[in-house]
């Protein structure tokens, strides 16, 4: 029914509703108060309701005036910005990423200002999650999350793996000199129960009854070890920056294969331009800082050391 709309007194409406006046309605469009009046009125004949009240005083907007003005200011910022970003600097993209907090503020936050300088024209919308999501639902064209990359319908993309280690506060981490002294502690724990005994099992110490707090998030697991509450466990490659200030420290190596982190997108949607950009910069960011890794952790190469040739020893002849 798009064809059917009455734009021009849908705009007369939009700016009367806002302004309250015919008058000051038709100063901003340049028209004149009767063509503003006329074209709303207009309107309420096609709707077959009143959407304003018409006083001595000035105008009163009626229920359905109410709830028509949110919308169609909404609408025509919309349009307007659109047309706005065209005429200055030609069509942009938007893409909207669904990301798992914790990947989120350990990662991709310190990063995206790269992926804007890179791709000016693409706009980012960020939208968080707990790593429960409904991509087709929540409206995004990708998902970051965390898993084993079997999610029905999607496209996976494998970014990096995260295994989970214990973090906690400075304090508890001077009580703590074997893994079976966190039997001692509280230990915070998220929705998935099988995380600390899979943890135990490789540090090789029985697991205690876990009774902590549940976390839907590691961020938020995290910050309650910082502040004393007990022992989290983590997927520590997304607190780097914690561990390097010393607000948390990791008083056990052990570490414990849980998942990995994802990008995917559902098969059924044709891939943007704009969403085959992110897609590159992210694995390509990866792959860049993996290779720096490497490099700094390889051993340097030998030298080799030059030698004196020994003197060749003399031979003694004999006299005839």
């Amino acid at each position: 029914m798009r064809r059917h709309l009455p734009l021009n007194a849908l705009r007369a409406f939009e700016a009367s509703a806002r302004l309250l006046s015919f008058t000051r309605a038709g100063m901003e469009l340049r028209v004149t108060q009767t063509a503003i009046s006329h074209q709303v009125k207009q309107l309420e004949d096609l709707l077959g309701t009143s959407l304003f009240r018409r006083l001595p005083r000035g105008l009163v907007l009626t229920d359905e005036g109410l709830a028509l003005l949110p919308v169609l200011s909404d609408a025509l910022d919309r349009i307007g910005a659109a047309i706005d970003r065209i005429e200055a600097k030609g069509a942009r993209e938007v893409v909207t990423v669904g990301c798992v907090t914790t990947f989120a503020t350990g990662w991709l936050l310190q990063r995206v200002d790269r992926f804007k300088r890179a791709h000016p024209y693409i706009d980012l919308r960020l939208l968080t999650n707990n790593n429960r999501v409904d991509i087709a639902g929540d409206g995004l064209d990708l998902a970051l999350r965390f898993g084993d990359g079997s999610w029905h319908g999607t496209e996976a993309i494998h970014l990096l793996s995260a295994p989970l280690s214990p973090v906690c506060c400075p304090d508890a981490a001077d009580r703590l000199r074997k893994p079976s002294d966190l039997a001692q502690e509280f230990l915070l724990r998220s929705y998935r129960a099988e995380e600390w005994p899979l943890w135990f099992a490789v540090a090789g110490a029985p697991c205690p009854k876990i009774q902590g707090p549940i976390f839907d998030s590691s961020v938020a697991m995290a910050e309650a070890a910082a502040r004393g509450v007990g022992v989290g466990l983590v997927p520590i490659a997304m607190f780097e920056n914690e561990l390097a200030t010393g607000r948390l420290l990791r008083p056990f190596a052990a570490e414990v294969p849980a998942g990995s982190y994802w990008l995917t997108w559902l098969k059924s949607r044709e891939v943007t331009p704009g969403m085959r950009a992110f897609r590159d910069w992210l694995l390509e960011t990866l792959r860049t800082e993996a290779s720096e890794v490497e490099d700094a952790v390889a051993p340097a190469p030998r030298r080799k050391i030059k030698t004196k040739a020994r003197p060749k020893p003399r031979t003694k002849t004999k006299r005839r």
